[in-house]
């Protein structure tokens, strides 16, 4: 199986197959070995869970990782590759439930995650990490990679529930 490397810019790369393939299915794998199955989705414990997973949308693959930590939670997402993007904090303020966003990593003209770190928090109310690979020009693919992304928090228990 190949191994990922990392390039003078900090990005993953993994090599083509001889027959040209794209590295898609060297990163699938490498999600594939990073799955670790928590017997326990409710984190009273304080354990650490891992969660990933891929989709396809609109011919492009979006790789999802999902770290659920302590009150906390790390999100990554990826369009056709295994870059990292750019990355944001979000977490709740007082007095007025609303969340405060900021860019960590990459440059502020590019929000594209922004966005999706906002809404996580208010469906969470957690503190949220967002890596976020997805191309600024393409708000149907971000609209599709939250919802993703939300579903699965969901189908995982880290979303708060409406009283």
């Amino acid at each position: 199986m190949a191994q990922g490397s990392l390039d003078s810019n900090g990005d993953i790369t993994y090599p083509t197959s001889i027959d040209g393939e794209s590295s898609a299915a060297n990163v699938n794998a490498g999600l594939d070995r990073l799955r670790i199955n928590a017997a326990d989705e409710n984190d009273d414990d304080g354990a650490v869970q891992i969660t990933c997973f891929s989709d396809l949308s609109d011919d492009l693959t979006l790789h999802f990782q999902i770290i659920r930590l302590h009150k906390q939670i790390y999100a990554w997402i990826g369009c056709n590759s295994a870059k990292f993007g750019h990355l944001y904090a979000a977490a709740p303020t007082r007095p007025n439930n609303m969340v405060s966003v900021t860019s960590l990593l990459g440059g502020a003209s590019d929000n594209t995650g922004s966005g999706i770190a906002r809404r996580i928090v208010l469906k969470t109310g957690l503190n949220v990490v967002l890596a976020c690979n997805i191309p600024k020009d393409s708000p149907m693919l971000e609209a599709a990679a939250e919802k993703k992304l939300v579903r699965k928090l969901i189908d995982l228990g880290y979303t708060k529930s409406k009283i």
